[in-house]
């Protein structure tokens, strides 16, 4: 299949549609506060927000994605600082925090990438990336970095990610499909980011995600989580903290 990939302020007529595809991540992603930061200023970022359509269809959205661009933390002496550990999360926070202050952005982060079901396994997804490092090329930027969700790594919930992320194959490509597409595009892996994304919840507001019970103290393993979520039932609390892995694109 071909597609066009186009920015939202190329596409302002696709703005009421952005959210349509809701598929492709587990519930309880959809609970994390700070997500707000970027989603509720969405406006703000249509210059790094993208649309993909099948070609010759314009109106047939087969697939949306998100950047943000941020400044990049420096220690005192003006030198950068390494990713944080924060991830998705703290780059938002970081990203809002530029927007905020009026400091320059001198990089930009992936956010994510989402497709219609039925186009999935196509090799969309590199595409849309693609146009993702092309766009912050066009716009001045020599720095793109991922906070990278593996797709597997659900299949794996207990495996560290510091032993996942690091696997490759016989041909030095990572094991992880994701992890794979990226470095195939010029990435490299940085880093572990192991508190990436932070969702905590009431017992109820997690069966609601889940359908579990989260009736017993202790980690619990759920569909689509890359790590288990702890659950403290005397608190009534459920606490997910979600490792992802940094990339960073030659650009």
């Amino acid at each position: 299949m071909e597609i066009v990939v186009s920015t939202l302020a190329e596409r302002p007529d696709l703005r009421p549609r952005f959210f349509e595809l809701t598929e492709g991540f587990p519930a309880f992603m959809y609970h994390d506060p700070t997500a707000d930061l970027f989603f509720d200023h969405l406006d703000e970022f249509t210059d790094y927000c993208f649309v993909a359509v099948r070609q010759n269809a314009s109106d047939d959205l087969v697939g949306t994605a998100c950047s943000v661009p941020f400044h990049q933390a420096r220690a005192p002496d003006g030198g950068l600082l390494p990713l944080p550990d924060g991830g998705w999360d703290d780059i938002i926070r970081r990203s809002a925090w530029t927007r905020r202050t009026g400091a320059v952005p001198d990089a930009v982060s992936a956010l994510e990438i989402r497709l219609r079901p039925d186009v999935t396994g196509l090799g969309l997804s590199a595409v849309v990336l693609a146009a993702m490092r092309d766009n912050a090329v066009r716009r001045g930027f020599t720095t793109l970095v991922a906070p990278v969700r593996p797709t597997a790594k659900h299949l794996e919930p207990g495996t560290p990610m510091s032993d996942y992320a690091f696997r490759v194959r016989d041909d030095g490509l990572p094991a992880d499909p994701w992890l794979r597409t990226h470095a195939r595009l010029g990435a490299v892996i940085e880093k572990v980011a192991p508190a990436s994304m932070v969702i905590t919840g009431s017992l109820a507001q997690w069966r609601s995600w889940a359908g579990q019970p989260f009736d017993t103290d202790g980690p619990t393993i759920i569909e689509g989580a890359l790590v288990p979520v702890l659950v403290d039932v005397a608190r009534d609390l459920g606490v997910y903290v979600e490792p992802n892995v940094w990339m960073r694109h030659r650009l």
